[in-house]
């Protein structure tokens, strides 16, 4: 296969990590500026903004990381495979079952741009496993960048103490994040590609940042859906016999925005 590590003037920015963060500058920074991102920046990220965050982030990272493992050996995934290190799917599964409880399967809901997220990552790993050193870069080096900044706002904000539900920010394997984000770009440039390979790649990764702001934004609307039907049912849940709790309220409100989120995703 032929060796697409440099450019054909040899200039420099010819490594496949620099060149995936150009490709991607624009998106990057308007993934910074969604609805969500923002109010999280801010320090007013609120639980159940946090809740429905980590469901799609174990919906993502359970179809990432079955994929990575399936393919481990696949000669453009082998050089950037670090189950031991990068890992996020057990965490998650510790973060959610610290908020919904035992039966927190029972309890995930994402909307539908999570579902087509999860689809892309499902398709590329049947068909073309090497995109998917795209998807791991962007949200691995995503998480020991800024999700480190992310993971102390998170704790302040939600006044978290001891870490509990705060497992995903944490990487005990890797010792230093910026030598290890050395080591994962030095293996990643370190893959053989085609020119159209390459191409495709950086394709990828773009369409990864566009994934993860229609996330951003669905879960937004989800949101806004749920603060407003709970103030409907509250008012219809005022009955002899069925309290208006705050739990049934959450619950109504969230069953009614995956409703409509979901039939969204339908009618796409």
């Amino acid at each position: 296969m032929k060796s697409a590590r440099k450019n054909d003037s040899g200039k420099a920015g010819s490594d496949l990590s620099e060149q995936i963060k150009a490709a991607t500058k624009d998106n990057h920074v308007r993934a910074e500026n969604t609805q969500l991102m923002l109010s999280y920046q801010k320090g007013q990220i609120t639980l159940p903004q946090y809740k429905v965050l980590l469901c799609s982030l174990y919906e993502i990272y359970k179809a990432l990381e079955e994929e990575l493992d399936r393919n481990a050996s696949h000669p453009a995934v082998a050089p950037i495979y670090f189950p031991q290190e990068l890992a996020r799917l057990e965490s998650l599964e510790a973060d959610l079952e610290h908020f919904f409880g035992s039966d927190w399967r029972q309890k995930v809901i994402v909307p539908a741009a999570t579902h087509r997220y999860q689809q892309r990552l499902r398709e590329i790993g049947r068909e073309n496993p090497e995109l998917l050193v795209a998807h791991a870069y962007t949200r691995y080096l995503g998480d020991l960048s800024g999700g480190q900044v992310l993971g102390k706002i998170t704790q302040k904000s939600l006044g978290l103490g001891g870490g509990e539900g705060l497992a995903f920010f944490s990487f005990p394997g890797v010792s230093s994040p910026h030598r290890f984000k050395q080591l994962y770009r030095s293996r990643m440039n370190s893959v053989e590609l085609t020119e159209a390979g390459r191409a495709a790649v950086l394709e990828e990764a773009v369409g990864a940042f566009e994934l993860n702001i229609q996330v951003f934004n669905d879960l937004q609307k989800m949101l806004s859906v749920t603060t407003e039907t709970a103030g409907q049912s509250e008012r219809s849940l005022r009955t002899p016999g069925l309290p208006a709790s705050p739990v049934m309220q959450l619950t109504v409100g969230l069953c009614l925005a995956a409703a409509i989120v979901g039939a969204g995703m339908f009618a796409l």
